[in-house]
């Protein structure tokens, strides 16, 4: 099992990386069709995965679990992107980022109703609080970057995000990391190519902007790379509902990213919604990090 101070620096790149993925996923559709830019960081990933896998040497097995395995992982990649990179029409990179702060929540619904796992009272309030401030979100108005849609399909992307975590824990191949983050890539390769002949005419007659190319090797070298090798190892060695909290720190970061770097604004109700959205997220984990400081002392 890896560290304690290996996992924490994991943890913390694995933060990072996501703060500033959804900037770069909306700076890589500027020049492409969305669905075009996710297609083209899968076909592009997956070459890279498969060369890291040979140079290290790592066993790849093909075994009934590790399918499954592959499987469930790429619900977190293709499963949730395609849904990602469909909101960017219609939300801010910050707001898209908030919205995966919002997995915890979802996970521990999956939990409870899916896999039969108890949720305490102080749980259920903080739900109840992230719900209010998602609410207010919605109702801000249909500003440019604000729109219902955007977040009706974040909230299906954050369901396929955190099913996967308890798929791929409930299926437990004991797959090497890099097998694991392959073989999703590979699914979720596979079953983006079925998009192809929807999406044909869309399909880029121009070389992208240096920024759109710069965000689309990104995507791919960090969000498709580094982040699903991130993800799988933590996977294997955390609580669902631990690794979720990754997605709490994220937002706010991502949203001064987003107002510094894409000159992103956002109204005083939408700061609001997202505080309060923060705040129910805090109450949900309020037991763990209490637990986690007693641990400590």
């Amino acid at each position: 099992m890896p560290s304690r101070i290996n996992l924490m620096l994991t943890y913390g790149l694995l933060v990072f990386i996501w703060a500033t993925t959804p900037l770069a996923i909306v700076w890589s559709v500027s020049d492409l069709h969305p669905m075009w830019a996710l297609l083209i960081r899968f076909f592009i990933a997956l070459p890279l995965a498969v060369t890291v896998l040979l140079l290290l040497k790592v066993k790849f097995p093909t075994h009934k679990i590790a399918l499954l395995s592959y499987a469930a992982g790429s619900l977190s990649l293709i499963g949730s992107q395609i849904f990602t990179y469909a909101a960017t029409a219609y939300l801010s990179s910050g707001l898209i980022a908030l919205m995966f702060g919002l997995a915890p929540i979802m996970a521990g619904l999956i939990g409870r109703f899916g896999f039969q796992q108890k949720l305490a009272g102080l749980q259920w309030l903080g739900m109840a609080t992230s719900i209010i401030g998602l609410a207010m979100i919605c109702l801000s108005g249909s500003q440019q970057h604000v729109q219902p849609i955007g977040i009706i399909l974040m909230l299906i992307s954050v369901f396929s995000y955190s099913l996967s975590i308890f798929l791929v824990k409930k299926i437990n191949a004991d797959l090497p990391v890099m097998a694991q983050a392959t073989g999703s890539i590979l699914v979720s390769t596979l079953l983006a190519t079925l998009l192809i002949p929807w999406i044909w005419q869309y399909a880029p007659t121009h070389f992208p902007s240096a920024k759109s190319l710069f965000a689309l090797t990104y995507t791919i070298v960090m969000a498709s790379l580094i982040a699903m090798f991130c993800y799988f190892k933590l996977v294997q060695n955390l609580q669902a509902t631990t690794l979720s909290l990754t997605t709490v720190m994220t937002p706010m970061l991502a949203i001064l990213i987003g107002a510094y770097l894409n000159h992103e604004q956002i109204s005083a109700q939408v700061f609001v919604g997202a505080s309060i959205i923060l705040f129910g997220l805090v109450l949900y984990f309020f037991r763990d990090l209490r637990a986690y400081r007693r641990l400590k002392s």
